[in-house]
């Protein structure tokens, strides 16, 4: 009796020790299990240099998207960029790379122009987001007006509105200013907004040269008080301040059809005139061609968070 006794005791020892065994190799396996995520969203991003100065792909950009370029550069090669790039602007940059000047180029969409351009040089086109844009009206800070809709946008550039006091402002009339034809301004001007309506011909005293220049008219109140202009959200807020911070906050940006422009906005694609900073290259390049490996790291993880650094709006 005493030693049927000792052997279900045994037993009774033996399944609670599996028991604590099984429960401690669940608690494990299943704590093991759950950690990846966090793992991965924690992990840090390898930071060593891909490139050196005389392999980093020969690039062009606009000088929007100069602060970006310069970032991936330091980021990739681990030196300073100044003097290392070229920065011609949207249109020099779309005639080096279709002469097969430069590798790739950082720049807005090409204009209608552009696009005949290569074709008649036999060159196709790819054009890649890389970072999220806005494309952004202001006015002066004074101006009374805060938000416009697309309509109201479109009638003002046609001619059809032409005082303030059309739109809830004061009785004064508009000044709406306009940037040169293959500007990556009007390129985005009259495939975002305009979307085929004609645009009016400026007189020439309203029609600025660069984005500096037309935010700089805008901020002044005996010259820009009755003006309206546009830019890229990115140009007009980050990289303006930069240049100028007091004439930054003489420009009041307008919310469009009820929606402020802003990163979340823009991330979101609740704001109307979402567009992109662009890496455009060859559609003819191979995978293994500079410009097609430098897009890859681009687009990586590193490649975003060097965009997001700079005060851009990543695609990913």
């Amino acid at each position: 009796m005493k030693n049927s006794k000792k052997v279900l005791i045994a037993i009774l020892l033996l399944i609670l020790f599996i028991g604590i065994y099984v429960g401690v190799i669940y608690l494990y396996n299943n704590k093991k299990n759950s950690t990846p995520a966090k793992e991965e969203e924690t992990a840090v991003i390898d930071n060593t240099p891909l490139y050196t100065a005389d392999t980093f792909p020969k690039i062009d950009a606009s000088l929007a998207t100069q602060p970006l370029t310069d970032a991936i550069y330091e980021d990739f090669v681990g030196e300073s960029a100044e003097g290392k790039i070229d920065y011609s602007n949207t249109h020099p940059g779309y005639v080096k790379l279709i002469n097969d000047e430069v590798d790739l180029i950082v720049v807005t969409q090409p204009s209608e122009e552009e696009l005949a351009l290569a074709k008649e040089k036999n060159v196709e086109l790819e054009v890649i987001p890389v970072v999220k844009e806005g494309f952004v009206f202001y006015v002066n800070a004074n101006n009374p007006v805060s938000s416009l809709t697309t309509e109201q946008i479109q009638k003002i550039y046609t001619g059809e509105i032409t005082n303030w006091n059309e739109v809830g402002g004061n009785d004064e009339k508009i000044s709406p200013l306009q940037r040169p034809v293959n500007s990556g301004s009007q390129t985005g001007m009259l495939s975002l907004v305009m979307k085929g309506k004609q645009l009016m011909e400026p007189p020439k005293e309203n029609l600025i040269d660069t984005m500096e220049a037309i935010i700089n008219m805008v901020s002044s109140y005996t010259n820009g008080r009755n003006a309206i202009g546009y830019s890229y959200y990115y140009y007009a807020t980050t990289m303006f301040k930069t240049i100028d911070e007091q004439v930054a906050s003489n420009i009041k940006l307008l919310s469009v059809d009820g929606v402020q422009p802003n990163n979340s906005t823009i991330q979101a694609g609740t704001y109307p005139f979402n567009t992109a900073y662009y890496i455009v290259i060859n559609k003819a390049d191979d995978e293994n061609s500079a410009s097609r490996k430098l897009v890859k790291e681009l687009l990586s993880a590193r490649g975003q968070a060097v965009a997001e650094k700079a005060g851009y709006v990543p695609v990913k």
